[in-house]
């Protein structure tokens, strides 16, 4: 039984391998850059649109709301970033089905790489919302020292973030292949559509704590002034 598509090795030269993980990332990269090419290659700006524009239009309108409703407060700007996460993890559980794919969800060092991409995307947004200088001032408040505790904190979740989505695709995986050699006709079957409702279930997860954690960094706190009152 395999535990990660690292142990699948298609080539190798000295220190250096091409394994299943990096085969499939690529694969999945290379599909999804493609087809959005071909999804939005006759989008048109006026009022005369298509029902497949229409469609598309509802569906980012809807992604934008759901990202607004978290906290960010200009929605768009991130759904490319959030929306490509989320393809990414969901079209890798989808491509399940297909005989011989592996998961690249599957291996610890596609999660990590995905939580790492969060972990850069939070300073970043939060930089280029709030400044450096008021950025940075964030790690030190209430007071100077919670400074040590604040860094603990974006590594340990962003840690979580790896482990967590790992883990959920790792022993769906396990279950599947556990019951293909106790029952092999109907279990299986049953547990491959449950694990494809699980993993897009985790991308949306995954997509939604990155998107709290950007809105955290990104927060900007404003004093409200009372309205002033006219005397007659």
């Amino acid at each position: 039984m395999r535990l990660s598509p690292d142990e699948i090795v298609y080539w190798q030269y000295g220190p250096i391998k091409l394994n299943a993980t990096i085969v499939f990332t690529w694969g999945i990269m290379l599909v999804l850059a493609i087809g959005s090419m071909i999804i939005t290659r006759r989008l048109q700006p006026g009022h005369k649109r298509s029902r497949w524009q229409n469609l598309l239009e509802i569906i980012v309108t809807g992604i934008e709301a759901q990202i607004g409703e978290i906290g960010l407060s200009s929605p768009r700007q991130y759904v490319g970033f959030l929306g490509t996460i989320f393809l990414f993890i969901a079209f890798s559980t989808l491509c399940t089905v297909i005989p011989g794919f592996e998961s690249p969800t599957g291996s610890l060092s596609t999660t990590i790489a995905l939580a790492l991409c969060v972990f850069v995307a939070v300073p970043f947004y939060g930089i280029k919302e709030k400044g450096l200088g008021s950025y940075l001032k964030s790690y030190v408040k209430p007071t100077f020292i919670m400074l040590p505790f604040n860094i603990i904190s974006e590594i340990s979740r962003t840690m979580a973030l790896a482990v967590r989505l790992f883990g959920n695709m790792m022993s769906g995986a396990m279950i599947i292949a556990i019951l293909f050699t106790i029952t092999p006709f109907l279990f299986p079957i049953i547990m491959t559509l449950f694990g494809l409702l699980t993993g897009l279930v985790q991308a949306y997860i995954f997509s939604v704590l990155a998107a709290v954690y950007i809105a955290a960094a990104t927060v900007t706190h404003k004093t409200k002034t009372e309205p002033k009152t006219e005397e007659q």
